[in-house]
């Protein structure tokens, strides 16, 4: 016998009864080949692997899509868009079979005469130079690289060149094709194997160099997609054209060997250039392609994986993820806010969420800002969550509603009279704030000049400072904070939220600051729309939620552990200070933005503007939706803003009555919902208050009288300190107000006596003088009834008469 290449061909024979020997142990008595700890781990992981196999479950695209069904954004680790058999055009079979696997039809998953011949040229070798892997072999090895392998070692224990893992490889392969027929095997290959350009399975191929789907490739189109199988990185078409058209043509030639082909078809195909599409064909991978919806996008994605989905999950399992984006609120959202500030202004932007109120759910219908939304920090772009995160120097004097809240619920009326000093100076409270302030003392002034007095309502739409002091004064700061953490501001009681040691709640709940009802601190303007929404929900709090369903490849919806909604302020008390936030587009602050624009429908509420116009906001809500447009500082500096147009500036001019108060009113003239949305009436009950009959009563007593007259009605004087007066007396009561807890201890306020004016004494009478007019004349007196006891000792008294005569 000859040797070939060294090797004497009874080394040959010995090499294919070895194989044939090795695989049929494998395939029919594994435990002749293994033992114990090592054998049961092998099985177990070889059927999990033919399970995942045979099922043909590869990575796929998750689908991120608007509340109608419209993508926004595609997550992905492999872009591969898995198709069946018949969705495959039987020229790409025909071309992947002739270059890679030409007996694919005729074994059993492992080509014996192959096998010898590469085992042979690897002997020769010393080691391993030849393949000579079939369609199954190449599938269970990229199977195991492309979806088993999770680590770089796993990675290379799927691609080793080693005799043990040839023989597992082709183990794996034969009993593939026991359980599966040629054709799913085939399909299973197509759809897994990658072409390049971050394009893997021949769906994605098809889409990626021609723009045609698998169903629609020709032949030399199959044909260069077949030999790019080979290398996909070497054989790309846009860096290396010379070397994939030669390939192609390599494999046009097989098609003819093998019978699919005839010679001159493939001489004329040889002679067309590949025709590809001038780039790829891409499709970005991740929120950053989703241009302004980027923000909603990273919000929908963080949302899903706090309720516990992994990243590697989003990225592989091609979910459809349903979102409630309405795009046409979206994109009214967008130009306006773009509108009123420049993406471009320097060191500043608007955010806005748009909240759609509801008792059992919130959905999140827009999420806006002015900036753009990517990676270009050069071109004014930012990737940050902006609209959903704690940003900005504080809403400013939104805040008050919370404070109003607290009042209604102890038991305050829309139409109770409140003082309002120019000047409050309040012990207690904190310290510093207006100028010239005595130590250990919290000062507040007035921007603008107001009557002395207003009602609850006036004061929520004209926005006094100092009546807010006094009135958190009053309520209690704790109070106040802890109803703005139930409406909506969670984040404020998150641990570690203020500093290392406090949540912003516990700080100022702890450090009793008065300056709480301003509105002094970041906030996450997601959560101040949320606000509005519970309000608008009749006190009803629900979380934000940016999803409306998942469903996995299969259609499955996927289970998401929402939290419960809460009631959280009686529906009475949260309509009543809706009713009264009406009055600001009518009497207020934002009388003029709604007038501009032609805003007539119904719309509870409220401006804030920080100090030194670091940052405004605006809240309003109806029925129909809720948002809090947010203009802030979103760079390192905090300085002042200007208006007209919105940038940094020296001094400060933007009130939150001006830019977002405008963007609302214009954006509810655009949206239906808020067109036509409608703001609960106050109970009657609440524009007196609820304790109003007997505090009204006690206004203008003393202090003893006063407390008396409160014990019999079941209160509790807990405390008793000075105040304005409105007018009355020093020492008499000036104001009753409930103490936080709802249990009936109340606060004496006594007049301070200022501004009283003692009416003046009466005018003596003049000779000169005219009469005095004529008195009405006083009631008859009524007629006396008979007293039985003095008629009786009046007959005694007359009998003893008359014997006293008779002697």
């Amino acid at each position: 016998m000859k040797s070939v290449n060294g090797v004497h061909p009874l080394v040959t024979i010995l090499i294919v009864t070895v194989v044939v020997g090795v695989l049929g142990a494998l395939a029919f008595a594994p435990a002749a080949a293994l033992s114990g700890a090592a054998l049961k781990r092998t099985n177990e992981t070889m059927q999990s692997n033919l399970a995942d196999m045979s099922s043909g479950v590869t990575p796929g695209i998750t689908t991120v899509t608007d509340v109608t069904g419209d993508p926004i954004a595609y997550l992905y680790n492999q872009r591969r868009h898995p198709v069946e058999g018949d969705a495959i055009s039987q020229n790409m079979k025909d071309a992947i079979i002739a270059i890679e696997d030409h007996r694919f039809y005729e074994h059993n998953g492992v080509d014996i005469q192959g096998t010898a011949r590469a085992l042979l040229t690897n002997l020769a070798a010393g080691g391993v130079a030849q393949g000579a892997s079939t369609i199954n072999q190449q599938y269970v090895k990229n199977y195991l690289l492309h979806v088993e392998a999770d680590s770089t070692e796993e990675q290379q224990a799927a691609t080793e060149q080693s005799i043990p893992r040839k023989l597992r490889e082709m183990r794996t392969a034969t009993e593939l094709d026991r359980t599966m027929s040629k054709d799913e095997i085939l399909t299973r290959y197509l759809n897994l194997v990658p072409f390049g350009n971050h394009a893997y399975g021949i769906e994605a191929a098809a889409h990626t160099y021609f723009g045609v789907s698998a169903a629609e490739l020709d032949v030399p189109q199959s044909a260069m997609l077949a030999g790019m199988v080979q290398s996909s990185e070497y054989l790309n078409p846009f860096t290396n054209y010379d070397a994939v058209l030669e390939r192609r043509n390599t494999v046009l030639q097989s098609m003819v060997n093998f019978g699919y082909l005839d010679q001159a078809q493939a001489d004329a195909y040889k002679a067309e250039g590949l025709n590809t599409l001038e780039s790829p064909a891409l499709i970005p991978n991740g929120c950053i392609g989703a241009d302004e919806r980027g923000f909603f996008c990273d919000y929908a994605m963080t949302y899903a994986k706090s309720k516990g989905l992994t990243d590697e999950q989003l990225k592989n399992d091609a979910y459809t993820i349903r979102t409630t984006l309405d795009p046409a609120v979206q994109d009214a959202s967008h130009a306006i806010v773009t509108t009123k500030t420049s993406p471009t202004a320097q060191g500043v932007a608007e955010v806005m969420n748009v909240v759609e109120p509801g008792q059992d759910s919130r959905n999140i219908l827009a999420m806006v800002s002015s900036r753009d939304y990517g990676l270009d920090l050069e071109a004014g772009q930012t990737y940050l969550p902006q609209p959903t995160s704690m940003v900005g120097n504080g809403a400013g004097s939104v805040f008050k509603i919370f404070t109003a809240a607290a009042a209604l619920q102890q038991g305050m009326g829309l139409d109770t009279v409140l003082p309002v000093p120019t000047r409050y100076e309040a012990r207690g409270l904190g310290s510093g704030g207006a100028r010239n302030c005595p130590p250990a003392t919290y000062c507040v002034e007035n921007a603008g000049t107001y009557k002395p007095e207003m009602t609850l309502a006036e004061a929520l739409a004209l926005s006094p400072n100092t009546t807010f002091i006094m009135l958190i004064e009053e309520v209690g700061v704790p109070a106040v904070v802890d109803l703005s953490v139930k409406l909506g501001l969670r984040s404020y009681a998150v641990e570690g939220s203020y500093n290392e040691d406090y949540s912003i709640a516990d700080y100022f709940k702890e450090a009793n600051l008065g300056s709480y009802t301003l509105g002094p601190t970041a906030v996450n303007p997601l959560e101040l729309s949320n606000v509005g929404a519970t309000l608008a929900s009749h006190g009803r709090w629900c979380e934000p939620n940016p999803i409306a369903e998942i469903t996995d490849r299969n259609g499955n919806e996927v289970f998401l552990d929402r939290p419960e909604c809460e009631q959280v302020l009686e529906p009475a008390v949260a309509d009543a200070l809706a009713d009264a936030m009406t009055l600001d587009a009518k009497i207020g602050t934002a009388q003029r933005a709604a007038e501009q624009a032609g805003f007539s429908g119904q719309a509870a509420a409220k401006t804030g503007t920080t100090e030194s116009h670091q940052s405004s906001a605006f809240l309003g809500f109806n029925s129909g939706f809720a948002a809090a447009p947010y203009i802030y500082n979103d760079g390192t500096t905090t300085t002042p803003l200007c208006t007209s147009p919105v940038r940094q500036c020296g001094d400060g001019s933007l009130f939150g009555g001006r830019e977002p108060a405008e963007t609302f009113y214009e954006l509810a003239s655009r949206v239906p919902a808020a067109a036509a949305g409608t703001v609960a009436a106050a109970p009657a009950e609440y524009r007196q208050g609820t304790a109003a009959g007997t505090f009204e009563q006690a206004i203008g007593l003393s202090e003893s009288a006063a407390r008396t007259l409160l014990q019999e009605q079941g209160y509790t004087v807990a405390e008793t300190r000075r105040g304005p007066g409105g007018g009355l007396p020093a020492g008499v009561v000036a104001r009753v107000s409930p103490r936080p807890g709802g249990d009936r201890s109340v606060v004496l306020i006594l007049s301070d006596g200022q501004n009283y004016n003692p009416p003046a004494a009466p005018a003596q009478p003049t000779a000169s003088a005219p009469p005095a007019p004529p008195q009405e004349p006083e009631p008859a007196p009524s007629p006396a009834q008979p007293d039985p006891v003095a008629e009786l000792e009046r007959q005694l008294n007359d009998a003893a008469r008359e014997f006293l005569n008779s002697l």
